[in-house]
């Protein structure tokens, strides 16, 4: 699963539905598309300026509409406010097209999930996300925890690659899409700690913090966990530990229709 691709500035919704095409016939129905509004750090680079938060859910939902058309397997002829589409069509198709994911971090995007999305992605344990995407229709879809942690046997070391890599996850979505330039993430988390770092994200070898801040999210109404290992070099003692000991942790507090993947 993506977490999240944005469908409406650097990739265009049509070449957006070709690439999650192509995985799923790869993967052999394996994958799931989340698909997300943007972040201007990523999108800025077109040149095309960064429009508000509701302009850039409209063309969230244009983009949703296109994906879903061609994977239809329409001929998708399509003028919008937003965006064109010219007889386009998806030539290989796999059998069950991908559910499509979005992400949502308020009344609005839970609005536009609960109508347009097959499951929620969130990045905060909030019951209010799940509820607002319950009431816009999300009843009985999988929506999906995305959990950071820092694994590493000394947990010194963790809480130090965490704080350098991932303090900006602190400043909180209402910041964080909307600022252009590292240089801004640096000014913006100038005053994270290490200690805020480790407050906030589980550190270490202890699986039993995991799973106590992975229970935030199962009371919230989460039905499934994303965990994202912080650090590229780590990634494999990481799978190590989550197949041993962290996995059979989540899955034994979760219950066994629970399902928690790594990332």
């Amino acid at each position: 699963m993506t977490f999240v691709t944005c469908p409406t500035f650097r990739y265009h919704p049509a070449v957006v539905a070709q690439k999650a095409a192509t995985v799923q016939l790869l993967s052999e129905g394996r994958f799931r598309l989340g698909l997300g509004s943007g972040e201007n750090l990523n999108e800025h680079v077109t040149g095309a300026g960064w429009p508000t938060a509701r302009t850039r859910l409209e063309r969230l939902e244009e983009a949703v509409d296109i994906i879903r058309a061609l994977f239809a397997g329409e001929d998708v002829t399509y003028h919008g406010r937003h965006f064109d589409v010219t007889a386009a069509r998806l030539w290989d198709l796999p059998d069950r097209p991908p559910p499509l994911g979005i992400a949502a971090s308020g009344p609005r995007s839970c609005a536009l999930a609960g109508r347009r999305a097959d499951l929620l992605v969130a990045v905060e344990p909030r019951r209010d996300l799940t509820e607002d995407f319950d009431r816009h229709g999300g009843t009985g879809k999988p929506r999906i925890g995305q959990l950071a942690l820092c694994y590493d046997t000394d947990r010194d070391a963790a809480v130090a690659r965490a704080h350098e890599q991932f303090r900006w996850s602190l400043g909180g979505w209402r910041v964080n899409p909307e600022l252009p330039l590292p240089a801004g993430f640096a000014q913006a988390t100038r005053h994270v700690t290490p200690e805020d770092v480790a407050g906030a994200i589980p550190c270490g070898d202890d699986p039993g913090a995991v799973v106590e801040a992975a229970d935030a999210y199962r009371r919230a109404g989460f039905t499934d966990l994303a965990l994202v290992q912080i650090g590229g070099g780590h990634q494999a003692p990481f799978l190590e530990w989550a197949r041993t000991t962290l996995l059979p942790a989540l899955r034994a507090a979760w219950g066994t229709g629970a399902d928690a993947t790594t990332h």
